[in-house]
């Protein structure tokens, strides 16, 4: 069975990596002692070394190791024999064109799929859905496919945020730009504000965290979903 938590983030403004989300995933990893982090998307292009490190010592709280996918001589074995996986932000295009380079993008989604503990953040969050297609990142590198996990039948906008009014740029908006995605694509996205997060058990998807999240769908107006609130009924 499916078991997935998938954040829009990792930060909170004024919290440490991860702290606002820490009980949850307490739970959510407590049958695991060593969680597989995937650091291929690289926020700021630090070292996988650092981004581990980073992780290593947030996972510390709850007395987890972590162990980089990239320590290991073999990927694919490393997500295999993993006991729990998490997948962190930065570049979504990077994070990708990594997973089709090292043959893990198959493995990852049959692992997650037959129930090894997963969690996203960010771009790390964006692989969940069917595309990448939906992403706020650059595209620094070419990936292969924009297809990913197709473990939840949507796309993601991680960090999704709304028009600020008050505002004297009046370029596109991150609503704006999903509508582009929708003249040409039916798959529908929800728009995941900071600090609100999915949690998957099996089919079952329900938002949690302290926010509505915005949905999207072709050719329909957005409807806004509040925390609590199962997304099975979004196909």
């Amino acid at each position: 069975m499916k078991n997935l938590i998938i954040a829009s983030t990792s930060t909170l403004h004024g919290s440490g990596y991860l702290d606002y989300i820490m009980p949850e995933l307490e739970h959510h990893f407590k049958d695991c002692s060593t969680i597989l982090f995937i650091p291929y998307a690289r926020p700021g292009g630090i070292t996988h070394d650092e981004y581990t490190g980073k992780v290593a010592e947030a996972f510390s709280k709850i007395r987890k190791n972590v162990k980089g996918i990239h320590e290991f001589e073999n990927p694919v074995e490393a997500v295999k024999n993993a006991e729990g996986i998490f997948t962190g932000g930065g570049n979504t295009f990077l994070l990708v064109s990594q997973l089709y380079k090292f043959g893990v993008m198959e493995p990852l989604a049959e692992v997650v799929k037959n129930g090894t503990p997963y969690l996203g953040s960010s771009a790390g969050s964006n692989i969940t859905g069917l595309t990448m297609q939906t992403t706020n990142d650059m595209p620094i590198i070419y990936p292969p496919s924009f297809k990913t996990l197709g473990m939840i039948p949507f796309n993601l906008n991680p960090h999704y945020l709304d028009a600020d009014l008050q505002s004297k740029h009046m370029g596109e908006t991150r609503e704006t730009r999903i509508k582009e995605f929708h003249v040409f694509n039916s798959v529908p996205v929800l728009g995941l504000r900071e600090g609100s997060w999915l949690d998957v058990k099996g089919d079952k998807i329900t938002l949690k965290g302290a926010l509505a999240a915005r949905l999207f769908r072709q050719g329909m107006d957005a409807v806004e979903l509040e925390t609590g609130s199962d997304l099975g009924f979004v196909k």
